[in-house]
């Protein structure tokens, strides 16, 4: 009986959300992207093989363990030969990073994403009301927003925001500022501008936990032009359905599984933990169950309680045997999930059920661009776009996590077919690729076969330099 009960329930529940959020939520409610602008640094900021092989050597903290980890780190993160770094250290200053070496990296990206952003829209930045910017790891007086408000010369009442210390998951956030700013205000232009400062935070010890961030992380950024007018709504690319976000920062398992801290000796650099899958996952459960009931239709809901309730039958009741899983496919068209590195795209792809065609943008951007932080959300986002799969009515649905801990989810509309002239344009016809062939065991793979007490890398830098 209870069971019959709890059928009725579910959808008379539905309706009355639909009509409170209809009749009492209030003000302007649609958040529109118009256009979006991922950047490319210059060649010149490729970190190859070589260079990977000369950054290393240079560290004289590593030993030939350290050696043999980040050669098992390197070869199974996903990242290809064509990612970018920050010009210090590629010029071999990353030990004495200087406040202006940060700015640079920041300003080549503004300089660049912006401009070009702004001049394809035809918005001129007197007509920005909100300025939202986000880059964790770096805190510079002025704010880097108030530099690109100098920069650009942009009214005395835009409203600005400088986030910091958000993580990776930092652009939905700036997402969701301006979404609730929309509510208040009509017909505004918001402009977001997501990116990670690598100069200052390249670390040259040798705690595991701090070097893998090396292996992972690289240089990029995005700029991204929305409204809410609702004249522009016919030449929006996406419009907002709905955003999710998750914050596990009271549990202090996740609040410390990752964060900027220094080593034992002093070294300032970024700690990535054991327990920071768990965590994820953790996250990732708590925001998708707020989140489903949102994007899913009625009918999976009803078929996940149907098949929940039966598992548990037969079970006796016990939770392991009630184990069920709700298909994200059934609400979502596309999947733009973090590009943490290759164990995160693969967790989420178990966690989801998703096939290799659904990982492919996640898969590609991570080889293409590694992870730039809050700004990867954005290149998968382009390389679907410029695969031409997004087309009028599509849905995609966004996943990204942060310290603190963070989950932050969200789904987008389609609003017209993409045609894809993006970051991606001049190098999209040479993916997917099959089959990602790592040319670091190639070349390194001699390290493994090396015992401690008998290694000279002074023996083996002609084969490194």
């Amino acid at each position: 009986m209870g069971f019959f009960i709890l059928l009725c329930l579910v959808p008379l529940l539905y309706l009355l959300s639909t009509l409170w959020k209809w009749a009492f939520a209030g003000g302007d409610q649609s958040c529109y992207i118009l256009d979006y602008e991922c950047y490319k640094p210059t060649d010149d900021r490729m970190i190859n093989i070589d260079y990977s092989g000369k950054i290393i050597v240079r560290n004289k903290n590593l030993g030939l363990n350290e050696y043999k980890f980040l050669l098992k780190a390197i070869v199974n993160s996903g990242i290809g030969e064509q990612t970018y770094g920050p010009r210090n250290v590629l010029e071999g200053r990353e030990e004495n990073p200087t406040l202006d070496d940060s700015i640079m990296e920041m300003e080549d990206f503004f300089n660049d994403s912006i401009e070009k952003l702004l001049k394809r829209s035809g918005v001129s930045p007197q007509e920005i009301d909100v300025l939202v910017v986000n880059v964790s790891m770096l805190a510079v007086a002025p704010s880097l927003a108030s530099r690109i408000v100098n920069r650009y010369k942009m009214r005395e009442d835009v409203r600005t925001f400088n986030l910091t210390g958000m993580g990776c998951s930092a652009s939905l956030i700036s997402v969701d500022v301006v979404r609730n700013l929309f509510k208040a205000n009509k017909n505004q232009y918001a402009l977001i501008v997501t990116s990670e400062s690598l100069t200052p935070n390249w670390y040259s010890g040798n705690d595991r936990s701090m070097i893998l961030a090396n292996c992972l992380f690289r240089c990029g950024g995005c700029a991204m032009l929305l409204t809410n007018k609702a004249a522009l709504t016919k030449k929006a690319m996406f419009k907002l359905n709905c955003l999710v976000r998750t914050h596990h920062g009271a549990r202090d398992e996740s609040y410390g599984c990752c964060m900027q801290k220094d080593d034992a000796g002093g070294r300032l650099g970024f700690y990535l933990g054991k327990d920071l899958p768990k965590a994820a996952t953790r996250s990732l459960v708590d925001n998708l169950t707020v989140l489903a009931p949102k994007i899913l239709p009625m009918r999976e809901l009803l078929r996940f309680v149907v098949v929940r309730f039966f598992r548990r039958l037969n079970s006796g009741g016990s939770k392991k045997g009630g184990a069920a899983a709700i298909d994200f496919r059934t609400g979502v068209d596309h999947f733009c999930i973090h590009t943490g590195g290759k164990a995160v795209i693969d967790g989420i792809g178990t966690n989801l059920k998703l096939s290799e065609y659904d990982l492919e943008p996640a898969r590609m951007t991570l080889h293409r661009f590694g992870n730039t932080s809050a700004s990867s959300l954005w290149y998968v986002l382009a390389y679907m776009e410029a695969k031409r799969r997004l087309r009028k009515g599509d849905r995609v649905m966004m996943i990204s996590f942060g310290a603190g801990f963070k989950c932050n989810s969200c789904l987008w509309e389609v609003v017209r077919d993409l045609e894809g002239n993006n970051v991606w344009k001049h190098f999209i016809d040479n993916y997917p690729v099959e089959k990602i062939l790592n040319p670091y065991l190639d070349k390194y793979g001699w390290i493994n076969n090396e015992e401690e007490t008998t290694f000279n890398l002074t023996d083996h830098l002609q084969n490194i330099m």
